[in-house]
């Protein structure tokens, strides 16, 4: 006889299995999608390691950059200025350090920093969404916000039973989300995600 709960739990083993997976290839081209232009100019994000950086001196090509990636020490290395803090500040608080500290070398200095690849902050979304793939975190995101980037989920998904892994204090915290309670307006469960969220749908 066709037994449900064993096919629920066969699903749900499957999709931990592509979760060890995806943990082990996170930084590897795995052919994930992510949106193709997001909005990296949000004011509140936070720069983090690995993060890509675009810095346009005005007027002094010698220190323009298209690309300056924030070190595993979080730190930038900057003509004339040696080494910047840069993980943990906004990108308008590192405009504003780098102008400050140009003073003494050149005169009125004019520096703009744009976000061009978000590294350090990211989440993901596995199992029955329409695209499953690897997101950049760089605004303030819900679980249903998520789910609208994933393209919505699939006609198998079990919008009841989805699950968040987080990891908080070097331990691994179970969130179950019940998006149909979430659709029903009960919006308390639309937790904001963190930084290496995974959100598994079966």
């Amino acid at each position: 006889m066709f037994n449900v709960s064993s096919l629920k739990v066969s699903k749900v083993m499957a999709v931990c299995f592509i979760v060890l997976l995806f943990s082990v290839q996170a930084f590897s081209d795995t052919g994930l999608k992510a949106p193709e232009k997001p909005d990296m100019a949000s004011d509140s994000y936070l720069i983090g390691i690995g993060d890509v950086l675009k810095i346009d001196t005005w007027k002094e090509e010698d220190l323009s950059f298209d690309e300056v990636r924030v070190r595993n020490d979080g730190k930038i290395t900057f003509p004339l200025l040696d080494d910047i803090q840069a993980a943990g500040r906004t990108t308008m608080d590192l405009k504003t350090e780098i102008e400050t500290k140009l003073n003494d070398f050149v005169e009125a200095p004019t520096v703009t920093i744009t976000l061009v690849a978000a590294i350090s902050q990211r989440y993901y979304v596995l199992g029955e969404v329409v695209e499953v793939g690897e997101y950049p975190l760089y605004k303030k995101l819900t679980i249903v916000q998520a789910f609208a980037l994933a393209k919505g989920f699939t006609e198998w998904a079990s919008k009841d039973e989805i699950i968040l892994f987080r990891r908080e204090n070097d331990a691994e915290k179970v969130i179950k989300i019940d998006y149909d309670d979430i659709a029903k307006g009960n919006l308390v469960n639309d937790i904001v995600l963190q930084a290496d969220d995974i959100i598994i749908v079966p």
